[in-house]
């Protein structure tokens, strides 16, 4: 029996032979061994504490680990997002990059799973008190438990499109869909229902979020789309040609959408002197993160990969993987300034008290940046990974 669910679910033909070159070897030695640095690091500051390893603070409970995890799980419910749009609403364009795109959705919320697993002191808690600890009124636990079930959902798709049960996929992507935005924005909320952090507060977050997920997904496939048709030494045809097109345009709109959003989130941060908001956007525009808003999120989230979308068209293949690997680089930027600033400013701010600071600072340590080094390299791992057991996710010849 389990013969046979394996030759169902693996290709025919390619697959694992390729696995012993040494080009990939080679690779897989530096992911695995990132990857054990990371998780290293992380059981370490499980042993000796947090308080001795981390940047974190009383004032500054969120750090670099929340920042990832925030990344890793946009990414996700974004890949999630682009490969619903082919093969659950039947826009053809999209078929040719949905099964990669399901694969890598897995990918991303695994990896991002490892990287809070670390972030949380006492982790091996967390799914037991899930189940005896339910607490419907907690953001906090609606997404683990929408997290989980939306991995339990992008996995049997998965199967199933390895299988090529298609109706079943679509039912079950369809499925995946609706909890993983659903659990996404509850993510948002998390941050939006916290009326203590201006910064945050308002229906504005879960709105963003999803917006932005569709974004880190477009960008994300065609990414690692392009790198695995470079690493396997293939070249694309017609369908994989539009189909990268498709996703860039709708990538380009996103942008669109998010710079919208942006320019009204700096305005209304502003306008008015908000107390709370006011500073923490100070802090972005002219501040000392102004260079990560301005350099990562601005230019190289946002109007860079835009203008290079627009400039090709999305028919020049390398000018993509150019914009889409700023656009990642600027996206991790998006995720680690949302989380940091909006907890810059003091609860106690505007108070005058003495020998308070104004601003609070965070610094992330070397355990923490070893951690988000190790998921990251986890996540390519998976991805070379599956690269080799599916064949790269072929859809056509080559």
């Amino acid at each position: 029996m389990n013969n046979n669910f394996l030759t169902n679910i693996l290709p025919a033909e390619g697959g694992l032979e390729a696995a012993g070159t040494g080009k990939y070897n080679v690779v897989m030695a530096i992911l695995g061994m990132l990857t054990l640095v990371g998780v290293g690091a992380g059981v370490h500051s499980l042993w000796v504490g947090h308080e001795h390893t981390f940047g974190v603070s009383r004032g500054v409970p969120w750090g670099m680990l929340i920042a990832a995890y925030v990344f890793f799980v946009v990414t996700s419910t974004g890949l999630c997002i682009v490969s619903s749009v082919g093969h659950v609403f039947g826009i053809k364009n999209f078929n040719p990059i949905a099964k990669r795109a399901v694969f890598l959705s897995i990918a991303t919320i695994v990896a991002g799973f490892l990287v809070i697993a670390f972030e949380i002191e006492n982790s091996w808690r967390m799914p037991v008190g899930n189940v005896i600890g339910a607490n419907p009124t907690s953001n906090i636990w609606w997404m683990g438990t929408l997290y989980g079930a939306y991995l339990f959902f992008m996995l049997i798709e998965f199967v199933m499109l390895q299988k090529n049960l298609h109706k079943t996929a679509t039912a079950f992507g369809l499925a995946g869909l609706l909890t993983g935005v659903a659990a996404h924005s509850n993510l948002g909320a998390v941050f939006g229902l916290l009326n203590g952090r201006e910064f945050w507060h308002g229906p504005y977050m879960p709105i963003y979020f999803i917006t932005s997920a569709a974004m880190s997904g477009c960008v994300a496939i065609i990414f690692f789309t392009y790198i695995a048709y470079k690493f396997n030494g293939w070249k694309m045809n017609d369908d994989m040609k539009k189909a990268m097109e498709s996703v860039a345009k709708m990538g380009a709109l996103m942008m669109a959408i998010i710079i919208f959003f942006t320019c009204w989130k700096m305005i209304t941060g502003v306008t008015g002197q908000p107390p709370g908001k006011y500073e923490a956007m100070q802090t972005l525009l002219t501040g000392t993160y102004s260079m990560n808003f301005w350099g990562g999120e601005v230019v190289l989230g946002m109007i860079f990969p835009l203008l290079l979308i627009l400039a090709v068209r999305g028919r020049n293949m390398h000018v993509l993987f150019i914009a889409s690997l700023a656009g990642m680089i600027g996206i991790f930027f998006m995720r680690y300034d949302l989380v940091i600033v909006g907890q810059l400013v003091p609860a106690y701010h505007g108070m005058g008290l003495v020998d308070y600071p104004e601003l609070l600072t965070y610094v992330p340590s070397l355990h923490e940046n070893l951690v988000v080094v190790g998921g990251i390299a986890f996540c390519a791992l998976l991805f070379v990974m599956g690269e080799k057991l599916f064949r790269g996710h072929l859809t056509e010849n080559h």
